[in-house]
């Protein structure tokens, strides 16, 4: 059974397979004079695409804009290229652009098509657990930029999301895991009862309602505040050292997908939480308790941690000279716009160190 959620001027769709035939079905009511580009990674074009094709044939003719997969695939160069292409075939305010892939297909994608013409339509057909669960909804778009995470981008909604859970069969473990990170999330900064639900099914996981709690979680933040001016910003939770360590070991043998570095920002973040006062040692401990069977948290060089200190500096979100994040008061409620020092981040990496190596 598909679940569909409403959104803010768009809605999101989830369930098995058949979930095609109704995007099917949309494009051919709404677009079927339309120019249709597919965005794809090289993975989903490979195990997504075929099946695709195969349940929406009116895509069979659709122009293929082929990514390398990764985060570096998020660079202006690239956007350069696609809008290129657009160009050249002609591309119109009327026609469609289709992103099918993780959070790096639909972020890039989502932006190629918030800048062409001012804005052309574009729909999210999301592959990747990550991308399901926190990509989907909100309509933030963005690439990075001098090796600053999502430092360019706007807020620019979908016209529809399509979530087919069946794509997460073509994920490895890893990326599977990753993106959990993103679930844990938005039970910690919203309902401390999901949390105990995500633990005690996580190794027998019920994807399609995992999938639609979670999009009703950010759903229901985002509808409250889509420009993040306020109460949006509690799903920053983990993102600014997140960001800053998936930003350092960009590229490197160390490198992190991005639910793995959010996941470790997240018990740092929750280290502050506890320096400041505002969390209990033992939510702290309860947290660590379902992280660490779970998640590999990779400990980092002394010597890196000035440098990772560094970008956190640079994060978009910070609004004063100190470091601006958000926090938890308890399993299952956040704090905003908490200012934290380098001094206070710097014990925070400690404590998190001292933690995963007992």
């Amino acid at each position: 059974m598909a679940h569909k959620i409403d959104a803010v001027d768009y809605s999101i769709t989830v369930g098995d397979q058949s979930v095609l035939s109704e995007f099917s079905n949309y494009i051919e009511f709404n677009y079927p004079n339309a120019k249709k580009v597919i965005i794809a990674d090289t993975n989903t074009l490979e195990h997504c695409l075929p099946s695709l094709i195969k349940e929406v044939s009116s895509l069979a003719d659709a122009e293929v804009i082929e990514l390398e997969p990764g985060e570096q695939s998020k660079d202006l160069l690239i956007c350069e290229s696609i809008w290129e292409t657009l160009t050249d075939i002609n591309f119109s305010r009327v026609d469609l652009i289709i992103n099918l892939g993780g959070g790096v297909v639909t972020d890039l994608g989502g932006f190629v098509a918030s800048i062409y013409k001012r804005g052309v339509d574009f729909i999210q057909l999301p592959t990747s657990l990550l991308a399901q669960v926190d990509a989907s909804v909100g309509g933030k778009t963005g690439i990075d930029f001098m090796g600053y995470k999502n430092l360019l981008g706007a807020f620019q909604n979908p016209v529809a999301v399509f979530i087919n859970i069946d794509f997460l069969r073509t994920l490895n473990k890893r990326q599977l895991v990753s993106g959990m990170a993103e679930v844990f999330k938005h039970g910690l900064i919203a309902d401390s009862a999901y949390v105990e639900a995500v633990n005690a099914t996580l190794y027998d996981i019920d994807f399609q309602t995992i999938v639609a709690t979670s999009i009703r979680i950010k759903n229901e933040i985002v509808q409250s505040d889509p420009y993040e001016k306020g109460n949006r910003k509690l799903l920053n939770y983990g993102h600014t050292i997140g960001h800053a360590i998936e930003s350092f070991y960009l590229g490197s043998a160390e490198s992190l997908l991005h639910g793995e570095a959010i996941a470790i920002g997240m018990l740092i973040e929750a280290e502050l939480s506890l320096i400041k006062g505002l969390l209990s040692i033992e939510d702290l401990t309860t947290i660590y308790a379902n992280f660490q069977p779970f998640f590999k948290l990779n400990s980092f060089p002394t010597e890196d941690w000035p440098s990772i200190i560094t970008l956190t500096y640079q994060d978009k979100k910070n609004e004063s000279s100190g470091i601006n994040c958000t926090l938890l008061t308890k399993i299952g409620e956040g704090i905003i716009n908490q200012i934290a020092s380098s001094e206070e981040l710097n014990l925070a990496l400690i404590n998190y160190h001292n933690r995963i190596s007992v």
